[in-house]
């Protein structure tokens, strides 16, 4: 390979990208847009759900309880409807998830030793988010009742019963649970999967329908140093991307950084050849920019999003699923980001996914390059 005609070509494409300003533009501009929008958007965190409560009792204690839940922050109550019939409503027409309803003569009763039965409708419709408001409801009551029990055994001069087994537990690397924690690092991986291969798939297609093609074919270069050349220009601006990108994760979405900025920039090395070694491949493969276009996003987008693990774990899908995630490089560089930036992992850890993004790299570098000499022939 020649040194000499590797940099020739590099340097016209950075002069091409440098004069084609909306391009360059979109090229850093598109991945800061789709990291700030679902950033903000792919919130998993379940809190302040919907909630109306009808205390048909409005006792002491049946108000005790609906101030707990009023004042917790997993619950936002709307509404304390007088009749079943309007909280029905407000399940019904999608204004609240959850509906608790304290019977008449709740305190009565307890006082009686009896247990009264504390209803609580939830909206399936919306499955996820009303099971797991269903699970705090449950928590806060068992806690209470709980309290209640203590309470009589105190003034009957017993001792207060003490749960048999207590958890202990420790939360490792995401102390808070917050989901934007483990999600920005894994959209910045799925962002620059699709970025990549957008931003390469189109350069080699370019020149095919401006028929420059033909001139580069005339000249002593070689189709790995074509390659090569153009793939420096887009790695630079993939590097510019990840930077902005990942600073954005930690000063703008707050996500703490706790592994090695020089792991990070060999793993996004390797990530970044990969991918737009991915894109060169589809412009070699469809002269067209326009069809080019299209099956990056349809071969990147897709499965960056579905069979990554950034959306859906992959130990969750079907065999056959999780065997296909294996082979695209988003699967591995979410696992990298992840744990980087979560972690602060070293290659030790990273190793196996190092070494899937290299040979991943290697294979598409060397397909684009027999592409390019089939399609020349």
């Amino acid at each position: 390979m020649n040194i000499k005609r590797t940099k020739a070509i590099a340097r016209k494409e950075f002069i091409h990208i440098l004069r084609d300003s909306k391009s360059l533009f979109a090229s850093i501009f598109i991945p800061v847009m789709l990291l700030v929008l679902f950033g903000w958007a792919l919130n998993l965190d379940v809190d302040r759900i919907e909630t109306v409560i009808c205390d048909f009792d409005n006792s002491p204690k049946s108000r005790e309880l609906v101030s707990r839940i009023s004042k917790s922050r997993f619950f936002n109550v709307v509404d304390y409807p007088a009749s079943m019939k309007e909280a029905e409503e407000h399940i019904m027409y999608g204004r609240a998830a959850i509906m608790m309803c304290v019977p008449a003569g709740f305190e009565k009763r307890l006082a009686n030793g009896e247990s009264p039965a504390i209803g609580v409708d939830i909206d399936g419709s919306d499955a996820n988010r009303a099971t797991i408001g269903l699970g705090y409801l449950s928590n806060m009551i068992s806690i209470f009742s709980n309290e209640l029990l203590n309470e009589k055994m105190t003034a009957a001069g017993m001792k207060k019963i003490e749960p048999p087994l207590e958890m202990r537990q420790i939360v490792w690397f995401n102390p808070e649970l917050e989901s934007k924690n483990y999600i920005v690092p894994g959209l910045i991986a799925v962002i620059m999967t699709v970025i990549s291969a957008m931003i390469t798939s189109l350069t080699i297609a370019r020149e095919w329908e401006r028929g420059t093609m033909e001139q580069l074919i005339s000249t002593p270069v070689r189709g790995r140093e074509l390659i090569i050349g153009k793939l420096i220009p887009y790695v630079t601006i993939g590097y510019i991307d990840v930077f902005i990108s990942v600073i954005m994760g930690i000063l703008l979405f707050k996500v703490p950084f706790h592994g090695s900025y020089l792991t990070l920039f060999i793993m996004g090395s390797i990530f970044l050849v990969g991918a737009m070694s991915f894109g060169i491949l589809i412009s070699i493969a469809g002269k067209s920019q326009l069809i080019a276009n299209q099956l990056s996003l349809l071969t990147a987008f897709l499965p960056a999003i579905l069979l990554s693990g950034f959306a859906f774990t992959i130990e969750n899908m079907p065999i056959i699923l999780q065997i296909m995630s294996q082979f695209f490089p988003a699967t591995y560089f979410v696992k990298i980001l992840k744990n980087i930036f979560l972690k602060g992992v070293g290659f030790e850890i990273l190793f196996y996914d190092m070494a899937m993004l290299s040979i991943y790299c290697l294979v598409l570098f060397v397909l684009a390059n027999k592409k390019f000499k089939k399609r020349l022939e």
